[in-house]
């Protein structure tokens, strides 16, 4: 048996055992142990004896690969991003966002609901994780929302779609992960995300604003807030945007010259800043131990799926099954936007059976060398390409579009990890409540990918002037 028949026949065992249940981190690690075990052994020639030379050899690759990738600096990202918004949570800076969204557009049709969306967009410029931002707010909007008239579903919808904002807003997780496994510029990819994240918190403002105007009581506006109030609710959200400042910096100086160091040494001042802020609110230890604990553990689920999908991506590499995917792809008669389209949509349905970083640690591998063969190659100028970009702006375009499918992923039921949280939090609501809130959401995100598409400008300006 041919090694491309190997990776297709262990790639669809192992995609049944991840809908029937088992963890994308262990599902992937025992395919590809399996996979390099039987490719050795095909290669040995199926004799009886050479089986344990196989798996012997296969152990050794599979032991290797965690260590050699998870070494890298850049990973180091991870656990910092996702202190700063724990901490950021208990230096009480998300219910002084919160606040000051409230006051500020408060007055618009569905006003709570929409300072709830913009707050979680602020909150994940200092969060890089989803589940996090949707836990905090979830405390903080939820309860708000329901005191003035608010539909329960309908609020715990917004927090829950609101908390996806942190997979594209820097610092993002997601993104780290996706820049590491395309060997692209983690720091351009941050710079990406920035615009796109703006035009998402947008888009699902206006919606909110559309259904108040259109469903009677469906949002009241929230009013009686003077001008010095709402000027008064800024300098406590303050600290937020120094922190956002610092990230920028580090990975981009926008009055020109050299950035001022690298995107983990942003990560960490932003992190010690954010500390500082903390114990200056009165953090107590036990605040303390429980945000490293939260921390620690987010890090290591992260890590635990990166750890076992590598190891299935080195029996990738042995299969040749993204290469033989990217030829058959190039292949296709048809335009190279539809196809484009097509790969997109198939992300939204793996999305209603897997957890977003599972998803994209899986299927990268095989689908970004596929894109850029669409695109011409990563060695592509512009005036050459498919898409009418270069190789390396191809490869940063495709990745915010496809960490917004894993956005998009987070509320989908039935996995939604957002809505479980979300439900988890609220005694009063069940995930079925949760996932009929956030289904006006999907209209949103629609659109928002649609415009990504349509005009990738908006995701290449920032990147562009790095």
């Amino acid at each position: 048996m041919e090694p491309i028949d190997i990776g297709i026949i262990v790639s669809a065992g192992m995609l049944v055992t991840v809908v029937l249940g088992m963890r994308v981190a262990f599902a992937a690690g025992l395919a590809g142990l399996v996979g390099l075990t039987w490719i050795f052994w095909a290669k040995f020639g199926y004799e009886p004896d050479k089986f344990v030379k196989a798996l012997t050899v296969s152990v050794k690759i599979a032991g290797q690969v965690p260590h050699s990738k998870i070494s890298s600096q850049a990973l180091s990202l991870i656990p910092t991003f996702i202190l700063i918004g724990y901490l950021a949570y208990y230096a009480g800076l998300t219910t002084a966002l919160f606040e000051a969204a409230k006051r500020w557009v408060g007055w618009l049709p569905g006003g709570m609901a929409v300072a709830t969306v913009f707050a979680t967009a602020g909150f994940a410029a200092v969060s890089g994780a989803s589940v996090a931002t949707a836990a905090v707010f979830a405390r903080i909007a939820i309860p708000e929302m329901l005191k003035i008239g608010y539909n329960k579903r309908f609020a715990a919808g917004v927090v829950a779609a609101g908390g996806t904002l942190a997979s594209l807003i820097p610092p993002s997780a997601i993104l780290v992960i996706y820049a590491i496994i395309v060997e692209q510029d983690v720091g351009k990819l941050l710079l990406a995300g920035f615009v796109p994240g703006a035009v998402s918190a947008l888009i699902y403002g206006a919606l909110i604003v559309g259904m108040a105007l259109t469903i009677p009581n469906f949002g009241p506006p929230l009013r009686g807030f003077s001008w010095s109030e709402r000027f008064r609710s800024l300098p406590p959200a303050f600290p937020i945007a120094f922190v956002v400042l610092i990230i920028i910096f580090f990975i981009y100086n926008p009055f020109g010259g050299d950035a001022w160091g690298t995107p983990t040494e942003g990560g960490a001042l932003g992190a010690f800043v954010v500390f500082c802020m903390a114990v200056w609110k009165g953090m107590r230890w036990g605040q303390l131990k429980e945000a490293l604990l939260e921390t620690a553990k987010l890090a290591a689920m992260i890590f635990t799926i990166i750890w076992g999908v590598l190891i299935y991506v080195r029996f990738l590499g042995f299969a040749d099954l993204p290469g033989a995917f990217a030829e058959w792809i190039s292949s296709l008669q048809q335009p190279p936007m539809l196809t484009l389209v097509m790969i997109l949509l198939a992300y939204a349905v793996l999305g209603m059976f897997m957890d977003a970083i599972g998803m994209l640690l899986l299927t990268l591998p095989v689908v970004y060398p596929a894109v850029m063969a669409l695109n011409g190659g990563e060695m592509v100028s512009a005036a050459d390409s498919a898409f009418g970009m270069s190789g390396p702006m191809c490869a940063i375009w495709f990745g915010i579009l496809v960490v917004k499918m894993a956005e998009f992923c987070l509320i989908t039921p039935p996995i939604g990890l957002n809505c479980f949280v979300v439900a988890g939090v609220r005694e009063d609501l069940s995930v079925q409540d949760v996932f009929r809130g956030v289904m006006p959401f999907f209209i949103a995100d629609a659109i928002t990918i649609a415009t990504l598409v349509a005009f990738p400008a908006i995701v290449l300006w920032l990147p562009s002037m790095a």
